[in-house]
């Protein structure tokens, strides 16, 4: 009895991480470009809507999401598999949330005022010119007022996304031994933003079955509890 409710509370500890993946994939299904988060046994709950999960680390869900038109000069989304590179001083992160503007000195930046990584440096607007002279190719080529300024540097992970470190904001840091690649197999659409690849109604029911799950695991436990009250109480007189 005792490895039983040692096993339940482990699953009901389970059960409480993926609850909370769900609320913050739900949290995000409007956020542009933020990738889903799933837990280990996730894949347990879809394929046989019961079990007795442990937990595990999460992982991330690299799907691509839908691309919404906004006709901003400097929404720039990425069709195929791919990261923006983002310049910091602790090292370069990369993202898919293609929100940017450009900063006092004419530089392009993410939403946090980071600088965008060009493939032979910074990416600046000339001063005097204004974004919506902004065009951009769909290999990432800009150009302002028929001026070439530069390319966004597009990379990927090849096999190893999964090894991406999510730090917020739609960022991401990837180990000192991973590598990116350069890549050309992404498409850039200008005036996009790629929406979230949260689809609403599954993380509902991934959260009905988690809940019915745990009240089920919460009732073993109280049951158990009457039980050895029971006995406790026969063996007293």
């Amino acid at each position: 009895m005792a490895d039983a409710g040692a096993q339940v509370r482990a699953s009901l500890k389970a059960l409480t991480r993926e609850f909370d993946i769900i609320a913050h994939n739900l949290a995000n299904v409007s956020t542009a470009a933020y990738k889903r988060r799933c837990n280990a046994f996730s894949s347990v709950l879809a394929e046989q809507g019961a079990g007795d999960p442990q937990g595990g680390g999460s992982s991330i869900d690299f799907t691509q999401g839908n691309l919404v038109e906004t006709g901003r000069t400097l929404d720039v989304a990425l069709y195929g598999k791919g990261f923006f590179v983002v310049e910091t001083p602790e090292g370069p992160l990369y993202t898919r949330h293609g929100v940017f503007r450009a900063n006092q000195n004419g530089q392009i930046v993410d939403s946090e005022g980071r600088t965008l990584a060009g493939t032979a440096g910074p990416l600046v607007i000339p001063a005097g010119m204004d974004v919506s002279q902004v065009t951009v190719s769909q290999d990432g080529r800009i150009n302002v007022d028929g001026a070439s300024v530069g390319q966004f540097r597009i990379v990927r992970f090849p096999d190893k996304e999964d090894q991406l470190e999510p730090i917020g904001l739609g960022c991401y840091r990837a180990p000192e031994e991973v590598r990116p690649e350069e890549t050309e197999e992404v498409t850039v659409k200008q005036g996009y933003q790629e929406a979230s690849n949260v689809q609403m109604i599954d993380e509902l029911v991934s959260m009905i079955m988690v809940s019915r799950m745990y009240e089920a695991n919460m009732k073993f436990l109280n049951s158990r509890k009457d039980t050895t009250s029971s006995v406790i109480g026969v063996a007293m007189g």
